[in-house]
């Protein structure tokens, strides 16, 4: 047996060890050279590593959640089987269809590995929860993610079918049982750098109310000129339009704290983080550049960055270098929330649900919209007078939109 030993790869970024998130091979299969082997994540992104050879796997170290050190063993090959399905004298193709083995010599490791992969399902934990609770079962539900994987929207799709063929008796029945979720990839990421910015930022949370009438009049102007089919403007391209003005007059907020030298970086670039909900859980797509970017543009970007970190195709730059963070439930809003800080940042704003309500105007009840906002701060490095002072000069900016555009 001619052995091939592929160690874990250095990632970058002083990398020293990455998670096993997902095995895409098991031992016993034959794999072909570049064919995706694994799924790692390291504290900046996920990564999946291709086979560096063609051959079959004889031994995998670890089980999705471990973590392998960089230079460590990852994955061991037998190349020696490997040279008929592609002579070595052949030069490999560059292009084009790959190579058919002969029919007189078929294969049954790849056809069993083919048929594994294809009844494999695939879909996050909170997927796999949901559905275990509406009665569904995943491997009937097609998935419209990368390599056919299940989003959420696709299972409430199935249930949503599901309940159409009229209201069934309510049935009373006790639930047993208990569902063991390991918390690894993206989510152990998302729980360590939350638990890490709550244990050590002193939170400093404000929250304003904003009437936002003339905005949506702006807004909805704007729309009815698009082009048919066109994106609609959403309220969140206009707030980070304002609140690049702001930051120019509260740089102290646009800034992140470098605790390893114990040094705060104020940035003249506004580089907005834009807290996405995916399939995988909280990712923060950025922006870059937002001072440098007309609305149309903010909002384009704003789509494409936040689709990328959906649909698992953002880089790892994509998802770093944010200087200040915002973010938003959509409808489901509510009245106020307490963000958590995108450490190393010292600041993250947060968009509620907008509503009309009564309001006293000149001294007379008025229907306006109103929206608020909801803020926290680092205040270690962000006093609460200079922390409102800005949400109050944002709030301006919003409730008279033309100042978003004039220079001052």
């Amino acid at each position: 047996m001619s052995r091939y030993v592929f160690k874990m790869p250095d990632l970058g970024e002083g990398t020293v060890s990455a998670e096993v998130v997902e095995w895409k091979v098991k031992v016993g299969d034959t794999v072909k050279e570049d064919q995706i082997i694994a799924e790692v994540m390291t504290d900046k992104a996920a990564v999946e590593i291709p086979a560096p050879v063609s051959g079959r796997v004889v031994s995998l170290t670890g089980q999705p959640g471990d973590m392998v050190a960089v230079g460590a063993e990852l994955i061991a090959f037998d190349t020696s089987g490997a040279a008929p399905a592609e002579p070595a004298s052949a030069p490999k193709p560059a292009a084009g269809p790959a190579t058919t083995p002969p029919a007189a010599k078929p294969q049954a490791a790849p056809a069993a590995a083919a048929s594994a992969a294809s009844t494999r399902v695939m879909a996050s934990p909170a997927t796999r929860r949901k559905a275990h609770v509406a009665g569904v079962d995943l491997a009937s539900v097609s998935g419209s993610g990368p390599g056919g994987r299940i989003s959420a929207l696709d299972l409430e799709s199935v249930i949503a079918g599901k309940g159409s063929g009229g209201a069934k008796p309510a049935t009373f029945a006790a639930r047993n049982g208990v569902e063991e979720i390991k918390v690894i990839g993206v989510r152990r990421v998302i729980a360590e750098r939350m638990s890490a910015a709550k244990r050590n930022i002193p939170h400093f949370a404000y929250v304003e109310e904003v009437d936002i009438t003339e905005l949506e009049s702006l807004r909805q102007y704007l729309n009815s000129r698009q082009p048919k089919g066109a994106p609609s403007l959403t309220y969140l391209p206009f707030l980070v339009a304002a609140l690049v003005r702001v930051l120019e007059g509260f740089p102290q907020c646009n800034a992140v704290h470098d605790a390893e030298r114990n040094v705060i970086l104020r940035h003249a670039a506004v580089h907005i983080g834009i807290a996405t909900q995916t399939p995988d859980g909280l990712k923060v797509p950025v922006v870059k550049h937002a001072e440098a970017r007309s609305l149309h543009d903010i909002a384009a970007e704003i789509r494409r960055v936040s689709e990328a970190a959906r649909s698992n195709k953002a880089t790892r730059e994509e998802l770093m270098g944010s200087t200040i963070t915002v973010t938003s439930l959509g409808r489901l809003g509510g009245i106020a929330s307490t963000p958590v800080i995108n450490a190393p940042e010292v600041a993250i704003v947060g968009v509620n649900k907008a509503i009309d309500r009564p309001v006293v105007l000149h001294g007379a009840i008025a229907i306006r919209r109103i929206m608020n906002l909801s803020s926290s701060f680092d205040h270690r490095f962000v006093d609460g007078f200079d922390a409102a002072a800005m949400i109050q000069a944002l709030k301006e900016r919003l409730e008279h939109p033309a100042t978003i555009f004039i220079q001052d």
